[in-house]
């Protein structure tokens, strides 16, 4: 991949700024790449897939597929507390011009809603694809589940943890977590040397203030599930707690639960960049994810 000279000046603005999780400034390196970016199918925009009035999704088709196509449900990130699957339009693109169907749902947020409403609403939106992305185009065989942050924290308790899958069973052709949290006990008990803050707004909106209650909402700590096709990833410049959290998972699922998942890094980058870089013509970060979810088969029962 040959970057061109604007990007190479966001990539040298990141690395100046170090392992930052800001917003409005990784939006601002990227909008004028993004304004113009290359376009997909228009989506059909707000579908409930539940009762909240956050439950509602984006469905962007596959552009030009002659048969059933990939689908991946890509989860936008926002600390428990913000995000709007709007913010995400590019990732939506960026998949159906290389014939993927996208699903991006919107999903309950702290503090109104906390654990395990993300992790439920992901089983819901799977239930729902499962249903109806046939009359999108979309192969109900093969998705793939996604995120990126928060987005990738429920995506991880939905898939590993077997009383969130959907009755009829998770069946899914893989997932795929960047830069997520699975271990809320270990931010808690390690403020200090990630950095953290006290009170933490994004934990705490989501898992509470019963800090002794952390382990049994950790991820890592609930891992029950049979083995399926899986990556996870970090950002280089990503904080360090989620490096440390995305080796951990990596290593108790190996150790403990016979998995063998990917694991990568998504150089030159930070938390956010990564992302917004997709259908920027910077594929870091989409060029691994849209190879697992071509890759990626459901196993037969």
């Amino acid at each position: 991949m040959t970057l061109s000279d604007k990007h190479m000046e966001i990539l040298r603005a990141v690395r100046a700024a170090g392992p930052v999780i800001d917003p409005p400034a990784a939006k601002a390196l990227y909008a004028p790449l993004l304004a113009d970016m290359p376009r997909g199918a228009e989506p059909l925009r707000d579908i409930a897939y539940g009762d909240d009035e956050r439950h509602r999704l984006d469905v962007y088709a596959a552009a030009g597929a002659t048969g059933p196509a990939p689908v991946v449900v890509f989860l936008h990130g926002g600390g428990f507390i913000r995000g709007d699957k709007a913010d995400r339009a590019a990732v939506g693109h960026y998949f159906s011009r290389h014939g993927v169907v996208a699903v991006l749902p919107n999903y309950r947020l702290g503090p109104k809603h906390r654990w395990p409403a993300g992790a439920e609403d992901v089983s819901s939106v799977l239930a729902w694809t499962r249903a109806n992305v046939a009359a999108h185009g979309g192969d109900p065989d093969h998705i793939v589940l996604a995120g990126e942050s928060a987005g990738a924290a429920h995506v991880a308790a939905a898939t590993l943890v077997s009383r969130f899958h959907p009755p009829e069973g998770l069946n899914i052709a893989g997932a795929f977590l960047a830069s997520g949290v699975y271990n809320a006990e270990l931010e808690f008990l390690a403020r200090a040397q990630l950095g953290i803050a006290t009170p933490d707004p994004r934990n705490e909106a989501y898992f509470g203030t019963d800090f002794a209650s952390y382990r049994a909402m950790s991820t890592v700590e609930l891992i029950d599930a049979a083995p399926f096709p899986l990556a996870i990833t970090y950002a280089e410049l990503d904080p360090v707690q989620m490096q440390a959290q995305a080796g951990e998972l990596f290593a108790r699922l190996v150790t403990r639960h016979g998995f063998q998942p990917r694991i990568g890094v998504v150089a030159n980058h930070n938390h956010l960049s990564q992302v917004h870089a997709i259908n920027s013509g910077d594929d870091a970060l989409a060029a691994p994810l849209l190879a697992f979810v071509r890759d990626s088969r459901m196993k037969t029962p």
